[in-house]
């Protein structure tokens, strides 16, 4: 498969707290479906943030201990369980398109949108794929300890690798993941609330790029980068017609997306009756 046709831009990596990154999904959602450009985009948490899913209980977080480590606490619009996204181990994605670009099918929406992420896998040298037999579930409030699923959770080595979420509005669908570029254990079960797995635990059940393939961040970050604009271009040049799209390489935000962006931090991704609601309501 490759992507749907159309104007993309590739917006490569920024450093921004969490709030802000999943504000600009949201932002990058709402360009794509008004009639503006696609976006492919890979952005680096900083500081380090404990994102919850959409609905995660917030009595499962450990909130002094994430204010003594300086990490950042926000809520994702997708669901499944906290994620903490190191600043150094966490290398985050996603994907705004245009709703009607991508198949109704949830299973099918993510297979799509899941191809350049495995093609970076395989850029890197690392055998990865979808999960294909049960793993039982350690520890339901975090995402990476919960019973691994075969529609979005990508496995190497036997481990926990990637994991994917999406979600959509009328209009736009966002796709958005993590990829493990180096395990901290104890900051990431440090972040819950008594958690009742070990650290050892924790790495037997999740790997990094850095463990199996002989690459620094910065040369994974490139092989995500490269994966999904190959993947963009790929659809473009398989259209029908004469104008199929374009990828604009070296995208940027615009200041409305950027204004939209501050809108949403302080009316959502950084208010309390959002992040520390038990269900976020959604907005």
């Amino acid at each position: 498969m490759t992507a749907p046709d159309g104007d993309w831009r590739l917006i490569r990596e920024e450093s921004r707290p969490g709030a802000t990154q999943m504000a600009l999904d949201e932002a990058a959602a709402e360009t794509a479906g008004d009639g503006g450009p696609a976006t492919i985009r890979t952005y680096r948490w900083d500081p380090s943030c404990l994102t919850l899913g959409y609905g995660q209980d917030p009595e499962t977080v450990d909130w002094a201990a994430c204010e003594r480590a300086g990490v950042d606490v926000t809520r994702r619009q997708t669901g499944g369980g906290g994620i903490y996204h190191d600043a150094v181990g966490d290398i985050a994605y996603s994907i705004a398109v245009p709703a009607a670009a991508v198949p109704g099918e949830l299973l099918d929406a993510y297979h799509l949108l899941c191809e350049p992420i495995l093609d970076a896998f395989g850029r890197l040298g690392i055998d990865a794929d979808y999960v294909e037999d049960s793993v039982a579930e350690l520890y339901h409030p975090a995402c990476y300890l919960r019973e691994l699923h075969s529609a979005h959770d990508v496995v190497a080595d036997g481990r926990k690798i990637a994991g994917n979420a999406q979600y959509r509005t009328r209009d736009a669908v966002v796709q958005h993941g993590s990829l493990t570029f180096a395990v901290d254990a104890e900051a990431h079960l440090a972040a819950f609330a008594d958690p009742p797995v070990s650290p050892e635990r924790f790495r037997e059940r999740v790997v990094g790029i850095g463990e199996l393939a002989d690459v620094d961040r910065a040369e994974a970050v490139r092989a995500v980068e490269t994966s999904l604009a190959a993947w963009v271009e790929a659809g473009i040049e398989s259209g029908e017609g004469d104008a199929n799209g374009s990828l604009t390489r070296d995208g940027s935000w615009t200041s409305e997306e950027l204004d939209r962006a501050d809108e949403l931090k302080a009316e959502k991704y950084r208010a309390d009756d959002w992040v520390r609601s038990r269900s976020g309501g959604r907005r």
